[in-house]
C-alpha cells in the first residue's frame, strides 16, 4: 500500500522533473476524471422514467457496469487463483463495500435529501480512509498537506452543497438517513483501501476492479430485481439511463480510478474525487438549469482550490516511493 506522500521542497515550475508529470497524469488526473464522470450522476438519474426508485436505478448501473468490467479484466482469473485462502477475505469485504455504497447512499438521500446525503458521505469517505489506514498502520500519520487539503476540500463541499444552490434545501435531519449516509462514506473508504492495496501488491487495477464490481454486481443484481426494475427498465429512457451509469460512470470511471491508484494513495484518492459535487452542481447550472447561491460558488471556490494543493502535492512527491509494485 503507498504511503501518503510526504512534504517535498518546492521546486521551480519551470523545472518540473517528468516524473512529477508522470505522477499526476497517471495518478491525480485519471481520478479527477474519474469524478467527473461520476458527477453526471445525478444528472443522468434526474432523466430516469417516473416511478423508478433510486436505488434501483443506481443499482442497475451497478450490476451492468459490475459485469462490464469483469468481462474486460485482464488478469481477473489470475488474481482469484494467486489469492492466498487467508487472503480472500479481503476480496469479499472489499465487494460488500462496494455493494453497499448505493445500497446505503440512496436510502440516505431519500430519508435527509440530497444535499445532507452528499456532505455526509462524500466528505466523510476521506477521513475515513485517512484513519483507516493511519490505524492499519498503512501509514505512519496523516501528511499535513493530506490533513489540510481534506479540512478545506470537506470545508468547500459543505458550502457547495448546503448553500442551497441547485439542491431542495429543506432537507430534515433523519438520524437514519444521517447514519446511512456515514456508511455509505465508510463504504467508499473501504473499497478504495482494498482496492489500492491490492494495486499496491502488484495486481494489475483492471484485474482488481474487475474482480470487486464483478462480484458487487452478483451481490446487488436480487436487490434490483426486487425492486421492480422490470417494469421501467426495457423503456427507451430506462435503458439509455442505466447504460450511461454502467458504461461511464462505473466501467469508465473505476477503470481510470484503478489506474490512478496505482500513483495515488487511497486517502490522496478519495480527497480528490470531492471534485465530484463540484461538477454535479455546475451540471445542474449547465443542464437543468439550477442556481447556485453566493455560498454555493464560494464553496465551489474553497474545494477547487483545496485539490488543486492537494493535485500539486501529489505532482511534488514523484520523487517518493509509489506502490511497493507498479505492475501494469
Amino acid at each position: 500500500m503507498p504511503e501518503l506522500p510526504p512534504v517535498a521542497s518546492a521546486r521551480p515550475l519551470t523545472a518540473r522533473p517528468p516524473a512529477a508529470r508522470s505522477r499526476f497524469t497517471q495518478g491525480a488526473l485519471p481520478i479527477l476524471t474519474a469524478a467527473l464522470l461520476w458527477g453526471t450522476t445525478g444528472t443522468a438519474a434526474s432523466f430516469a422514467p417516473t416511478g423508478a426508485a433510486p436505488a434501483a436505478v443506481g443499482g442497475a448501473g451497478l450490476v451492468l457496469g459490475g459485469l462490464l468490467l469483469l468481462a474486460g479484466a485482464r488478469g481477473a482469473a489470475a488474481l482469484l487463483r494467486s489469492t492466498a485462502p487467508g487472503r480472500r477475505p479481503l476480496l469479499a469485504v472489499g465487494a460488500l463495500a462496494v455493494a453497499g455504497y448505493p445500497l446505503a447512499f440512496y436510502p440516505a438521500v431519500a430519508r435527509t435529501g440530497v444535499a445532507v446525503a452528499t456532505v455526509i458521505a462524500l466528505g466523510s469517505a476521506p477521513v475515513f480512509t485517512g484513519l483507516l489506514a493511519w490505524a492499519a498502520r498503512v501509514v505512519h500519520r496523516p501528511d499535513p498537506r493530506w490533513t489540510a487539503a481534506t479540512a478545506a476540500a470537506v470545508l468547500g463541499c459543505a458550502l457547495l452543497v448546503l448553500g442551497g444552490g441547485g439542491t431542495d434545501t429543506a432537507e430534515r435531519t433523519d438520524p437514519t438517513g444521517v447514519a446511512l449516509a456515514a456508511l455509505a462514506g465508510l463504504s467508499y473508504a473501504l473499497y478504495s483501501l482494498v482496492g489500492g492495496h491490492l494495486i499496491g501488491e502488484g495486481h494489475a487495477p483492471g484485474a482488481v476492479m474487475g474482480v470487486l464490481f464483478g462480484a458487487a454486481g452478483a451481490l446487488t443484481l436480487p436487490v434490483v430485481l426486487a425492486s421492480g426494475a422490470a417494469a421501467w427498465l426495457p423503456t427507451a429512457r430506462g435503458a439509455a439511463v442505466v447504460l450511461h451509469l454502467a458504461l461511464l460512470t462505473t466501467f469508465l470511471a473505476y477503470r481510470l480510478f484503478g489506474h490512478g491508484l496505482r500513483r495515488t494513495p487511497a486517502a490522496a484518492a478519495t480527497t480528490l474525487t470531492l471534485a465530484e459535487p463540484a461538477v454535479a452542481a455546475l451540471l445542474g447550472v449547465a443542464v437543468l438549469g439550477e442556481r447556485l447561491t453566493p455560498l454555493s460558488w464560494t464553496g465551489l471556490g474553497v474545494l477547487g482550490l483545496a485539490l488543486a494543493a492537494l493535485s500539486r502535492g501529489v505532482r511534488r512527491s514523484a520523487g517518493a516511493p509509489a506502490a511497493r509494485s507498479t505492475a501494469p
